[in-house]
């Protein structure tokens, strides 16, 4: 079973959440979610949250802590799979996908037995559908286009990369289910907002699209708007963005 982290901010009910999820496990989900069908969770008021309800420095060790040793605990009791935690409006809630439930409360006493100075409330309801996992944890298609951008900042900013600096930024868009009247639409409607026809270009399956570029600066909220544009641009038309290059500015 693959592994590996993500974490991303969204909108959870007007609220801002951070959001940290297995990635690697969603490879296995179809094959594992049967022999773990409950999800469960552990929800934890924070005591000194930053205004906006989100984990401070302050409180961060102890949280990270608590992670851990319910980690430990999770390896100890063979319970299940730890899937993802969600921090928003003052709490941390962390979600497991159980294979037996038999012993959670053996797992939630080990685990707690040093953190009674906050409040916990834990449960656990069937979900062989792995509902909360696809629709709470793993992001939409705009979220991961965010992380992608974030991670090629962060990326070149440790090259030295100046990100305010304006530079020629390449997007690639396949033309997966348009027409012809549509790709010309699409081309125009780019064109009028600053960006020009690079060159045609085909995916390795056959399908026809185009490398467009215009001169951005990559600072996070701009290199986000400016894709969440262009994947709402490609929808539109029958299209599929299909990512962003640049060179490193120093």
């Amino acid at each position: 079973m693959q592994e590996y982290w993500e974490i991303y901010m969204k909108n959870l009910e007007g609220k801002p959440a951070s959001i940290l999820f297995n990635a690697g496990i969603s490879m296995d989900m179809e094959e594992i979610r049967y022999t773990y069908p409950t999800i469960a969770f552990i929800k934890v008021r924070l005591k000194k949250p930053k205004e906006n309800g989100l984990l401070s420095k302050e409180e961060e060790r102890d949280i990270l802590s608590l992670e851990d040793k319910l980690e430990a605990a999770l390896i100890k009791f063979r319970i299940g799979k730890y899937v993802g935690r969600v921090i928003s409006d003052g709490y941390v809630t962390f979600l497991y996908y159980l294979q037996f439930t038999y012993n959670w409360q053996d797992f939630l006493e080990f685990a707690l037995d040093k953190h009674q100075t906050y409040e916990i409330s834990a449960g656990h309801q069937e979900d062989s559908e792995w509902n909360y996992y696809k629709n709470l944890l793993f992001p939409t298609d705009r979220e991961w286009q965010i992380i992608q951008n974030h991670k090629v900042c962060d990326l070149l900013q440790s090259k030295g990369d100046r990100l305010e600096h304006p530079r020629s930024i390449k997007h690639k868009i396949f033309f997966i289910n348009s027409t012809e009247k549509q790709k010309g639409e699409f081309l125009k409607m780019v064109e009028d907002e600053g960006f020009i026809k690079i060159k045609t270009i085909k995916s390795e399956e056959g399908i026809e699209g185009v490398v467009i570029s215009r001169d951005d600066n990559i600072l996070h909220y701009n290199i986000d708007e400016i894709t969440l544009r262009l994947i709402e641009l490609s929808e539109e038309y029958g299209a599929g963005y299909d990512g962003w290059e640049v060179g490193v500015e120093n």
